[in-house]
């Protein structure tokens, strides 16, 4: 679907154009096209393969989508896909940006994604000033706008690690949290998986040989690779406070295995101590002590208590009770 086909130049918006005339305004001088699509299908694909003139390679990316993140030059074009994230109880949502970028056009097409790109639009519409940079810098202002957007995703996962935290220590809980950091970490990987290649590309487009549509603009994209090194940071930080998390529940379910365990024992030696004595007293023998004694019974039994009894109290001070 498309959703704008602007023209613009000299850092000014010209006006809405129709996309059979993009043709003609991308090979006006300072000028440039930007056109964004939603869940564009196959056949609006080619119609913009023929307009712009599109690499086939990119275009044949596009079409079948679940790209890994990344950053193609082809001659004087270059094709990037970036991984949106969203927040969509209980996981993540994740789907796709694709953008093609050339000396005079970018086209930006979304697939699975909610959430659109207007405000890009609005904010570089402010600043003709750094609008006049052309697709480049409409190029970086996309980025931008995907990397702040994992940040709110990252503070959530964030907190959720803590809340979990604090359920670490209460009774019965060991198997839930267990349960609920995995699920945390497979969506902490999901974020990973969009962060950690993108780094790795935006890293060329900066210092060093860089494409020719970027020249100039290295310090844009040097600020989109530093916020893309402190979500780094931060997500390998969370996954450390996470495997330590899990090692706690462990401990604290082999904790709770062996104070069962001491509880088991405690009650069975006392169980023990009676059944011994009424055992011995109760063999069939016609020369056992204190058989005929007329105290023997409350003797014996009065043993059994006092026994019990001091086997308790020492299992409590020793804490196995």
């Amino acid at each position: 679907m498309l959703v704008n086909c602007v023209a613009y130049q000299e850092g000014k918006k010209l006006s809405d154009i129709p996309k059979e005339a993009i043709s003609d305004y991308v090979q006006r001088p300072d000028t440039f096209v930007w056109v964004a699509l939603k869940d564009a299908t196959p056949e609006e694909l080619d119609e913009m393969r023929e307009e712009f003139g599109l690499p086939e390679l990119a275009v044949e990316d596009a079409h079948h989508g679940h790209q890994r993140p990344k950053i193609e030059e082809y001659g004087d074009s270059m094709f990037a896909v970036l991984q949106t994230v969203e927040l969509q109880s209980p996981d993540l949502r994740v789907g796709e940006i694709h953008i093609f970028v050339g000396p005079n056009y970018i086209l930006s097409s979304r697939v699975h994604t909610e959430r659109g790109f207007s405000d890009v639009r609005a904010r570089a519409e402010r600043e003709p000033h750094l609008l006049k940079h052309g697709a480049a810098y409409v190029f970086y202002a996309l980025m931008d706008a995907v990397v702040d957007r994992y940040f709110p995703v990252l503070d959530a996962l964030e907190s959720e690690l803590e809340q979990i935290e604090e359920q670490i220590f209460l009774r019965n809980t060991a198997r839930s949290n267990i349960e609920s950091l995995y699920a945390l970490k497979r969506r902490l990987m999901t974020l990973k998986h969009a962060v950690d290649p993108l780094m790795e590309a935006v890293s060329k487009l900066f210092g060093g040989r860089v494409p020719r549509i970027c020249a100039g603009m290295g310090e844009y994209f040097r600020d989109v690779f530093d916020h893309l090194q402190r979500l780094h940071a931060t997500i390998e930080g969370i996954r450390d406070m996470q495997t330590t998390a899990i090692q706690v529940n462990i401990g604290m379910i082999s904790l709770n295995e062996t104070e069962v365990t001491k509880k088991l024992a405690s009650w069975a030696a006392i169980i023990a101590v009676p059944t011994l004595i009424a055992g011995i007293y109760g063999m069939n023998f016609k020369n056992m002590p204190e058989y005929d004694w007329a105290f023997g019974y409350p003797v014996a039994v009065a043993a059994m208590f006092i026994l019990d009894i001091g086997l308790y109290l020492w299992f409590k001070k020793i804490r196995w009770l």
